[in-house]
C-alpha cells in the first residue's frame, strides 16, 4: 500500500473540515428564517450609542469597552457639545476629557487612549476618521471589534461586531459556533445571507441584550423561539411553567 505523506494527510484533513463547516440546505434556510424575523420585526434598527459624525462615534464606542451605552451616553453628550472633531479634543487636552469622562469605566486609560488616537487622525489622516478596519485598528483603544462597530454604522459597511450577545447567541442558539470572537464573526460572516449583513449584527445584539439574556432569557417573548436549538430554551420554559 502506497504511503501518504503528511502534506496530503493534512489537506484531507483541510478538505475534511471545511466540509463539516459547510452549513446544510437546513442550516441555511433555519437561518433566512431568523433573519427574515428579524428584519420584519425592526426593518432599521439602530445602536444605542450617542454620536454626531464617524469620528464621535469611534469616540462613544472606545468609551463603551465594559461600560453600558447608557452610562457612555450621559457622558458624551456633555463631551460633544464641546468637542466633536480630534482637534477640539486635543484642545480640551487630557487633564480635562478625564474630567468629562470620569463616570466611566477605566476612564483615565480610554483618556490616553482617545487623546493618542486624535493625535493620529490630525497627523495621519487629515482629522478623518479612517473607512478601513486596518487602519482603524492601528489606534490606541481600537480592535477588532470597534473598528467593526465603525465601519458597519458610520460607513454603511455590512461587518459583525462580535461583542457578549453576538458571541452567547452564536453559540447558544447556536448560529455559527466558536471559541473566540473571531471564530464567531468568520462563521456569521459565511452563514447569514449577504442581504442581512449590514443589519445583523444589530438584530443580534439587541436580541441578546432585551430577549435572550445571559442568566434568564425571555423565551416567551422570543420570536425566533421555534428556530432555536438551545437546551436552555427547554430548562427556562420549565421554570417558568412551575
Amino acid at each position: 500500500m502506497k504511503k501518504i505523506s503528511p502534506k496530503t494527510q493534512r489537506k484531507a484533513q483541510y478538505s475534511s473540515a471545511k466540509k463539516m463547516q459547510r452549513p446544510s440546505l437546513v442550516q441555511r434556510r433555519r437561518v433566512e428564517e431568523i433573519f427574515t424575523r428579524f428584519s420584519k420585526a425592526s426593518p432599521n434598527p439602530k445602536g444605542e450609542l450617542y454620536y454626531t459624525n464617524p469620528f464621535t462615534l469611534l469616540v462613544a464606542v472606545v468609551l463603551s469597552a465594559q461600560a453600558t451605552d447608557v452610562g457612555v451616553n450621559k457622558a458624551t453628550h456633555k463631551l460633544f457639545n464641546l468637542a466633536d472633531t480630534p482637534e477640539k479634543i486635543l484642545a480640551l487636552g487630557e487633564p480635562r476629557l478625564k474630567t468629562l469622562i470620569q463616570t466611566i469605566g477605566l476612564f483615565r486609560t480610554k483618556a490616553k487612549h482617545i487623546i493618542g488616537l486624535c493625535q493620529i487622525l490630525v497627523n495621519e489622516y487629515g482629522g478623518q476618521t479612517p473607512q478601513n478596519r486596518d487602519a482603524l485598528m492601528t489606534l490606541p483603544g481600537v480592535g477588532r471589534k470597534t473598528a467593526n462597530v465603525v465601519m458597519n454604522i458610520a460607513f454603511h459597511q455590512p461587518t459583525i461586531a462580535v461583542d457578549t450577545h453576538i458571541f452567547r447567541l452564536s453559540n447558544r442558539l447556536p448560529l455559527a459556533p466558536g471559541k473566540t470572537p473571531q471564530e464567531v464573526e468568520d462563521g456569521l460572516m459565511t452563514l447569514i445571507p449577504k442581504r442581512f449583513l449590514l443589519h445583523a449584527h444589530h438584530w443580534l445584539i439587541l436580541h441578546g441584550r432585551y430577549v435572550c439574556k445571559a442568566r434568564r432569557p425571555e423565551c416567551n417573548r422570543c420570536i425566533i423561539f421555534d428556530l432555536c436549538n438551545s437546551n436552555e430554551k427547554i430548562s427556562n420554559l420549565t421554570s417558568t411553567a412551575k
